[in-house]
């Protein structure tokens, strides 16, 4: 007895739709998926769409009015919503407008042009709609992505990580990278990632979240004590984190 294949969509907002190129990797090299899920719009793929899906899978964060509606279109027609990567899930990159006041930013990015467009800051989409799960990341990690899919489709809400992503580095034995002096967010952050940007030296942006019970001011004191001034710990705090920080200052 053969059952029906679950109807899922993904979205896009605000965002630079890496999240899906990584959804479209992962298809390819696990097309069994294909035979569990019917896809019914995926802009990224193909251009048909329908309507009747069950899960929808969004990414990127709310930056102009008019999402505001099509998100709650979404949340009105499926079951379970998942937010797919930082943007979605805290703003991501798009939150480092949140440092200066919103006329800047557009003035910034449109010129001349800004008087053609009415924006606001970036919001992660559960300041817009309920959310049920979470994949976190920039991009996504593809065998997150794979066990989330399978979890959903048994009926399962998947979890994401609670531990930091130092606890990865410990594990694959990597070289502190603030104890050699460099900044590094992976006390404070999500992990899950496999501490992928560490294991090759890079210091940790934050991409996956911030933990709930996190040591804001230790990390800072980190960074001073390193050499480091507050101003590298703001720009690293900015890249991703700002959202979760309300302490940020925003400048006109």
């Amino acid at each position: 007895m053969t059952h029906p294949r679950a109807k899922i969509a993904f979205f896009d907002f605000a965002g630079c739709e890496g999240c899906q190129l990584t959804v479209l990797d992962t298809l390819q090299t696990h097309p069994e998926l294909l035979q569990a899920v019917e896809i019914l719009e995926f802009r990224e793929s193909m251009s048909e769409r329908e309507d009747g899906y069950e899960i929808a899978f969004i990414e990127g964060s709310c930056v102009w009015p008019m999402d505001e509606e099509r998100l709650r279109k979404i949340r009105a027609q499926a079951k379970i919503v998942v937010a797919l990567g930082a943007c979605a899930h805290i703003a991501g990159v798009n939150s480092i407008r949140r440092s200066m006041s919103p006329e800047k930013a557009a003035e910034i990015v449109y010129g001349r042009e800004v008087q053609n467009y009415v924006t606001k800051s970036a919001r992660p989409i559960d300041a817009i709609i309920p959310v049920d799960a979470v994949l976190p990341g920039c991009p996504i990690d593809r065998h997150e992505f794979l066990r989330a899919v399978s979890m959903l489709l048994q009926g399962t809400l998947p979890q994401i990580p609670s531990d930091p992503v130092c606890v990865e580095c410990r594990l694959d034995e990597n070289r502190c990278l603030l104890l050699r002096g460099q900044a590094c967010m992976g006390p404070i952050t999500r992990g899950g990632c496999g501490a992928i940007c560490p294991a090759f030296g890079v210091g940790c942006e934050g991409c996956r979240g911030m933990l709930a019970d996190m040591n804001f001011e230790g990390l800072r004191e980190q960074f001073l004590a390193n050499g480091l001034s507050l101003a590298d710990f703001e720009r690293r705090i900015s890249m991703f984190l700002s959202e979760q920080t309300p302490t940020l200052q925003v400048r006109a």
